[in-house]
């Protein structure tokens, strides 16, 4: 009973004054109002519209019977509770712990429920204030905003973790790669390693087996000398035990061979196996033949930039245009969707060049791009976003400043020279075929700056160049 009544009231209270109606009317969208309420609310438009859903009202208002004898009824029935001291039931939420009326409103400027002796009090007198009902629809819909946005909160966190969690098995997979790179570098290097050891080897055996044999010959000839003194040293000292005039007749012919000319023997030079030429700086010589297995390039691409349409070649020194899109993780280093790249050394003083091939490729950029330059939205590669760069699209070439500046080299260039002066402030460009001058750009290298590469043709890579590599001893002077 005390539920239906607390219903019933909010059903009986005009929402104007929020109070039990009094001499109610209804208009002909079927809202009620109290009559003196909505003739002042009227008394202060310009139109005749009702207060809840503002359709205008031609016709005057009826006056409403069966609500005003409901209000009567309600009126009389709570005076009758209160004569027989019974309470009615209301929720304590509900009730203004101040003056124990209902909360019927809502305070704009204190953004809390009150009752209607709170709005004619000092502390609320001035302030807005709105039906509790339209109040919760209003905060209903914040809770619904916030809901919302607390959902696409959620949806971002899952998104996130789902790449984290892509992160990982690209780990898993950069680090095989790593580790099969790793291992077939070492292969080549122990392969190369083992052909010398093999060759060294074989030149030391052959030089010792060269030695024996000289050696064994001299022992030939020295025994033959020794068995040639033994037999004069015999034949001497038979005779010298002969007694008489015999000695005489054999002592000429004794004398004469043991006299014959024999060489002392001596230790002929270089008889030993030449140690120092074998182990004398081995490694450096080592070194020295390494330089036709190992190759250096002044550029090394950053995987963990490259467009996910981009193709690397293992040793990381080209790349190339595709038409597919390979899964990667959506990291903050990566250019996505630009197809660019960069080197993965910054430089922020000194000076750096490299050649990068270009051949018949119908579509590319070459220079260097500012460490802040944004990657995850399409820029131009122009001087105002944070690169310094040539490139060359529909048969043309082109500065990247602004506006751009066309360029009109002699011959098309096989291959780009990019020469960096970080402490002058130039990135200039030549053709390597005879180092002719293409374009300098002269701009203040205020951050770090990378090697930046574009590309938008499939069939043609581009290519960094290795450099030339010369290991020599420097002597004193």
């Amino acid at each position: 009973m005390a539920g239906r009544l607390s219903f019933q009231e909010v059903d009986l209270s005009c929402p104007i004054c929020c109070d039990i109606f009094k001499d109610p009317v209804v208009l002909k969208c079927s809202h009620s109002f109290c009559a003196p309420c909505l003739a002042e609310y009227w008394s202060r438009g310009q139109s005749r519209d009702c207060p809840l859903c503002r359709s205008q009202s031609v016709d005057d208002p009826v006056p409403s019977l069966t609500l005003k004898n409901l209000c009567e009824s309600y009126i009389q029935d709570s005076e009758d509770m209160e004569e027989r001291g019974e309470e009615l039931y209301c929720d304590p939420g509900e009730t203004c712990p101040h003056h124990g009326e209902r909360l019927k409103l809502f305070c704009l400027s204190d953004q809390m429920p009150i009752c209607v002796v709170c709005h004619t009090s000092r502390k609320h007198k001035q302030h807005d204030c709105c039906p509790v009902n339209e109040a919760v629809v209003d905060v209903k819909e914040k809770m619904k905003a916030a809901l919302s946005s607390l959902q696409e909160k959620k949806d971002a966190f899952h998104k996130m973790k789902d790449n984290y969690e892509d992160t990982v098995e690209y780990i898993q997979t950069q680090a095989q790669y790593v580790e099969k790179r790793i291992g077939e570098e070492f292969e080549k290097l122990h392969a190369f390693l083992r052909a010398e050891e093999d060759s060294k080897m074989a030149e030391l055996r052959e030089e010792q087996e060269q030695k024996r044999r000289a050696m064994m010959r001299k022992i030939e000839e020295i025994t033959g000398d020794i068995t040639s003194v033994s037999e004069s040293i015999d034949a001497l000292e038979e005779e010298i035990a002969l007694e008489g005039i015999s000695v005489l007749y054999k002592c000429k012919r004794t004398l004469a061979r043991a006299s014959s000319p024999i060489e002392d023997p001596v230790m002929a030079p270089g008889a030993l196996i030449d140690v120092a030429k074998h182990v004398g700086s081995m490694a450096f010589r080592l070194w020295e033949k390494m330089q036709n297995i190992v190759k250096y390039t002044p550029v090394t691409l950053d995987p963990n930039t490259a467009a996910p349409w981009l193709i690397l070649s293992d040793d990381l020194t080209s790349l190339l245009d595709s038409d597919e899109k390979q899964r990667l993780p959506d990291n903050p280093e990566r250019y996505d969707p630009d197809s660019g790249v960069l080197g993965n050394e910054g430089f922020t003083s000194g000076k750096r060049s490299w050649d990068v091939t270009v051949g018949d490729n119908t579509a590319w950029v070459v220079g260097v791009a500012k460490e802040s330059v944004q990657r995850k939205t399409k820029v131009s590669s122009v001087l105002k976003n944070g690169y310094l760069c040539v490139y060359f699209y529909h048969k043309m070439y082109f500065a990247g400043t602004s506006p751009l500046t066309r360029l009109n080299p002699k011959r098309n260039p096989q291959r780009i020279r990019v020469l960096l002066d970080c402490d002058k402030g130039r990135v200039s460009f030549h053709d390597s075929h005879d180092n002719t001058l293409i374009y300098t750009f002269k701009h203040a290298i205020t951050e770090k700056v990378f090697p930046y590469f574009w590309v938008g043709c499939p069939q043609c890579p581009l290519t960094i160049e290795p450099l030339a590599v010369t290991v020599k001893a420097v002597e004193y002077s």
